[in-house]
């Protein structure tokens, strides 16, 4: 199903205006389904994003936008409402939001790990190197609105 229409039936059931307008449509990072599934559960209520790889004319998320999780083929798996954005430098993320991300053991340790592999290997493919001391990061939370 194309997350468009996913998100109208979503429009729907949750009674919200018919012009309210769809942020995103997205997977998460190299795990995508398990990641969308920690999501659907309720597990996974934040994300970590680059802001230093936004392009000039994309938006970052806003509170209230509606965001549609994609699994690995492009399914929707569910819609989610941004509850808090934070722009911040990539060393100032707390065990906190490494535990609200919900992947693997929850820790500072496992976040980081995983994040500065992620990260290093997302600035290479744009041309770019991955700083730790110096990387600024889109810090999301959200929650499931559907299904519900």
């Amino acid at each position: 199903m194309d997350a468009q229409i996913f998100f109208t039936q979503a429009k729907h059931q949750l009674h919200l205006p018919a012009d309210t307008p769809l942020r995103d449509a997205y997977q998460f990072g190299a795990e995508a389904d398990t990641l969308a599934q920690l999501v659907l559960s309720g597990i996974k209520t934040a994300t970590t994003s680059a802001y230093d790889l936004y392009e000039v004319d994309e938006p970052v998320p806003e509170v209230g936008g509606y965001d549609v999780i994609l699994n690995s083929h492009n399914v929707p798996v569910c819609v989610t409402i941004t509850d808090q954005v934070t722009i911040s430098p990539y060393l100032a993320v707390d065990s906190t939001h490494a535990y609200l991300e919900g992947e693997g053991d929850r820790t500072y340790a496992y976040w980081r790990r995983v994040h500065d592999a992620f990260f290093t290997s997302e600035y290479r493919a744009n041309g770019l190197v991955f700083n730790p001391n110096t990387a600024q990061v889109v810090l999301e939370r959200f929650h499931v609105v559907y299904p519900y």
